[in-house]
């Protein structure tokens, strides 16, 4: 059985993160979302992959630095160039809360998984952690379970101490250890937000993701394809010892071969349909 998660929504469609990538993500098909969040200046929980706004949107500066309403303003869509169809929203509409993602998935009337990712290093430090939990609590997440009515959440950090931190709440196997190493993923994941954030990130996964997984505090392994190739034996030692490895970015059909080959079920795409047809075609 494979599960094939929508990597920023079906991003290849729509501008990642938007409402209307994620609303594609589940007319595709997909098996589970993947976002990415931060807090803003009044420290709502929003859906954006950097921490700035230059890159995905018509404004400039920190996401940090700036309000919900600040941030709304802004058209976070149209860098893309994918004319949006108006049952998925307004080009106003597009920039997304957790709570408002959590909101779609659950009128979809489907099981689906959503998987959280906490951007690290956050200006809030550990403020991120408490306000997404608090946000999951009050939507009636069940830490217990890691259930959220048809939706099961997950929470994912490339940052040991952030699983370390969720761990207090969350049971071990709703928590990925992303892992990384410098190399192409890394480019195409930190690139566009500076070397200051990519040295960071990469040093925490190599000397503390890795050890995170082989200690057992986290029961997925959210390995990049380059990683995975690099480090196959790694894999399936992981696999055989129950591990789960649910591997991005996952678009190429060799690279879906691979995988499904060593035995990986969870994949992370940008075209979750695709995946989904060669999978079905095995």
């Amino acid at each position: 059985m494979h599960t094939v998660y929508a990597h920023r929504g079906s991003s290849l469609a729509f501008a990642e993160n938007t409402r209307a990538a994620f609303l594609q993500a589940v007319a595709e098909g997909a098996d589970g979302i993947e976002c990415d969040v931060h807090l803003t200046r009044d420290l709502e929980v929003v859906c954006l992959h950097d921490d700035t706004v230059d890159r995905t949107s018509t404004g400039t500066g920190d996401v940090a630095e700036l309000t919900l309403r600040q941030l709304r303003a802004l058209d976070v869509s149209s860098w893309k160039g994918a004319r949006i169809p108006e049952r998925f929203g307004a080009r106003s509409q597009q920039l997304v809360t957790l709570a408002e993602l959590v909101g779609l998935m659950l009128e979809s009337g489907r099981d689906l998984g959503l998987a959280i990712e906490l951007k690290h290093p956050s200006p809030f430090g550990r403020d991120l952690e408490r306000r997404v939990l608090e946000e999951l609590r009050g939507l009636g997440w069940d830490p217990a379970t890691s259930r959220l009515g048809t939706l099961t959440v997950s929470l994912m950090s490339f940052d040991p101490g952030s699983i370390d931190h969720l761990s207090r709440e969350v049971p071990v196997h709703a928590l990925c250890q992303l892992v990384t190493g410098v190399d192409e993923d890394l480019l195409d994941e930190f690139g566009p937000v500076g070397g200051a954030l990519a040295t960071y990130i990469v040093r925490r996964a190599l000397e503390g993701g890795v050890s995170q997984l082989e200690a057992g505090r986290a029961g997925l392994a959210g390995p990049g394809i380059a990683w995975v190739r690099q480090n196959a034996e790694t894999a399936r030692r992981w696999l055989a010892a129950g591990i789960r490895l649910r591997v991005w970015t996952v678009d190429e059909d060799d690279d879906i071969d691979f995988l499904a080959d060593l035995g990986v079920s969870e994949f992370t795409s940008n075209r979750p349909a695709h995946v989904k047809e060669r999978l079905a075609r095995r």
